[in-house]
């Protein structure tokens, strides 16, 4: 699977996570999420034990802590959302260094940042852990409808040549001595965007062809069958698991 900017996530590495089967990690990634947004905000210490374990699976796979705090900053648009809830959500108020907070506020805030923070984290490990290829293969093991497959393959397999394809238009333009300086340059941009838009289209169509004259039929061949022993399954089965007995006891005090 060729893709170089999506493909800089996984870091190489022989730790016992990255030996995991694709679909085992998916499914308790998936499942650790969902114990996670089902975990009720007041449980603050909840949160402190789910960051715990994942602390532990990034130890484990042997990921440095800065490269995952590192990659965590995609979340910061989501970030400060949260810290606008504050301000904006109606409620009770309490004061706090001269400004006046909402409590429902600070706790949808709260919400927002420490469900966000573990989902994004978790899958940053899974991210680092395994390889596109093998995540693509996972889904289709885990019986996810094989069209959305396909596409997730194709986005993710032409996504840097369209972006090479835009680097060279604007390589173009500006060895024309175009410079988008303001609105009256929006035009140039419009058509460069159509451009590229018919560009991508007509190689979508030739790319079509082609697999159609070597026997494409709607679905794509599996070279290598993965599977996964009951052992690999139970290890997968900690995160979640573990996780699922913190949500229940916070439910229950």
């Amino acid at each position: 699977m060729g893709s170089g900017h999506a493909q800089a996530l996984y870091r190489h590495g022989h730790s016992p996570v990255h030996a995991l089967p694709p679909h085992c990690k998916l499914a308790a990634v998936f499942c650790f999420v969902l114990v996670v947004v089902s975990t009720p905000r007041e449980a603050v210490w909840a949160f402190a034990l789910y960051a715990v374990l994942l602390a532990a699976v990034t130890g484990i796979a042997r990921i440095p802590a800065g490269v995952l705090l590192r990659r965590l900053l995609i979340e910061i648009p989501f970030v400060a959302f949260a810290f606008l809830m504050p301000f904006v959500v109606p409620g009770d108020h309490v004061q706090f260094l001269g400004l006046s907070l909402s409590v429902p506020g600070l706790w949808g805030a709260w919400n927002v940042l420490a469900k966000g923070t573990l989902g994004v984290a978790a899958s940053v490990i899974l991210a680092s852990t395994t390889e596109l290829r093998s995540l693509l293969l996972g889904l289709q093991r885990l019986r996810l409808p094989p069209l959305l497959v396909q596409i997730a393959s194709f986005m993710i397999r032409y996504g840097d040549v369209i972006t090479d394809e835009m680097r060279r238009m604007s390589i173009a333009r500006r060895s024309r001595g175009f410079e988008a300086r303001g609105v009256r340059h929006w035009g140039v941009l419009a058509k460069s965007a159509g451009a590229l838009f018919i560009r991508s289209y007509e190689r979508g169509e030739r790319v079509h062809l082609a697999m159609v004259s070597r026997g494409y039929a709607g679905t794509m061949p599996v070279i290598d069958e993965v599977t996964a022993s009951r052992t690999q399954w139970t290890y997968a089965a900690a995160l979640p698991v573990s996780a699922l007995a913190v949500c229940l006891l916070g439910w229950t005090l």
